[in-house]
C-alpha cells in the first residue's frame, strides 16, 4: 500500500465540503451558516492544537504528561457534557465531571491492565487515543441521560410530587424517570452496536485498516473499543444520574429542582 499521507491542499478539499451543509441550511432557511463555520474551523484549530501537544507528549514518553493530558481531557468532558444539558441544577458541573472521570478512568485502566497491556502501561500512543475514545462517547450519554431525567422531573412536577404527598419515598417517586432517562442514554451505543460492520466500519477499525494492519487485528480491537466504551457509558449515566437524583430531591422526600 502506498503512502496515505494528506496535505494541506487535501485537507482543504475536504474542508469544501461543507459548502453542502452551507447550501442546506441556506435552501431551507436553517440559519445554520455561521455556526457551520464556525465549528468547521474549531474543530480543526482544536485538532492542530492537539497534534502538537501530542508530538511533544510522544517525544517525552513519561508518566507526568500522560497524566497531565490525561486529566485535562477528562475535566473538559465534564464541563463539555454540561454544555449539553438543558436542564441544570446546583453542582452539576461536578456531578459530571466526577462520573466522566470514574467511569472512564475505570474501564481504561482494565484496558490497560488486562487486555491491550502496553509498555510501558502509561504509553501516550495508546493511553490518549483510547482514553480519548472513551471520554468522547461518556460525556453523550451523560448528557442524554441527566437532561432527559432533570427534564420528565419538571414536566411531571405535578404527579411526583403527589405520589410523594401520598407517602412515596423520593425514589419510589421517580425510579421511573430514572430507568427512562437511562434508557435513553443508552440507545445511541446500542445502536452503534447493532449496525457496526454492517452498516458502517467504526473509526478505530478504520484507522488500523488505514495504517495497514491486517483486517482481524482491526476487527478484535474495534469490538474491545466497543465493549469498553458501552461499559463506561454504563458506568458514567447510572452514576451521574445518582448524583443528579440526590440534588433534586431531599431527604425528606422532596423535590428541590
Amino acid at each position: 500500500m502506498g503512502d496515505l499521507s494528506l496535505t494541506w491542499w487535501e485537507i482543504g478539499i475536504a474542508a469544501s465540503l461543507l459548502v453542502v451543509n452551507g447550501g442546506m441550511s441556506w435552501w431551507l432557511r436553517l440559519g445554520l451558516g455561521h455556526r457551520i463555520a464556525i465549528s468547521g474551523t474549531r474543530m480543526a484549530a482544536q485538532l492542530f492544537l492537539l497534534g502538537l501537544v501530542l508530538k511533544q507528549i510522544f517525544a517525552l514518553a513519561s508518566f507526568p504528561p500522560v497524566m497531565l493530558l490525561a486529566t485535562a481531557m477528562t475535566v473538559i468532558a465534564g464541563v463539555s457534557a454540561v454544555g449539553r444539558i438543558e436542564n441544570r441544577f446546583p453542582r452539576i458541573h461536578v456531578a459530571t465531571i466526577i462520573s466522566v472521570w470514574a467511569s472512564s478512568w475505570l474501564v481504561t485502566a482494565v484496558m490497560l491492565g488486562l487486555i491491550v497491556r502496553p509498555d510501558p502501561w502509561y504509553s501516550p500512543q495508546v493511553v490518549i487515543p483510547l482514553l480519548g475514545m472513551v471520554l468522547g462517547n461518556s460525556l453523550t450519554g451523560i448528557s442524554l441521560g441527566v437532561d432527559r431525567f432533570v427534564g420528565d422531573l419538571k414536566s411531571r412536577r405535578s404527579e411526583i410530587e403527589m405520589r410523594l404527598s401520598l407517602g412515596a419515598t423520593r425514589w419510589e417517586a421517580t425510579n421511573d424517570v430514572f430507568a427512562t432517562a437511562a434508557r435513553t442514554a443508552m440507545i445511541p451505543i446500542l445502536n452503534t452496536m447493532s449496525v457496526s460492520g454492517i452498516v458502517s466500519i467504526p473509526g478505530m477499525m478504520t484507522g488500523q485498516l488505514l495504517a495497514g494492519a491486517p483486517p482481524m487485528q482491526a476487527v478484535q480491537y474495534q469490538i474491545m473499543i466497543m465493549f469498553v466504551i458501552a461499559a463506561a457509558i454504563a458506568g458514567g449515566v447510572i452514576s451521574a444520574m445518582l448524583l443528579s437524583y440526590r440534588q433534586v430531591t431531599t431527604v425528606d422526600h422532596q423535590l428541590n429542582l
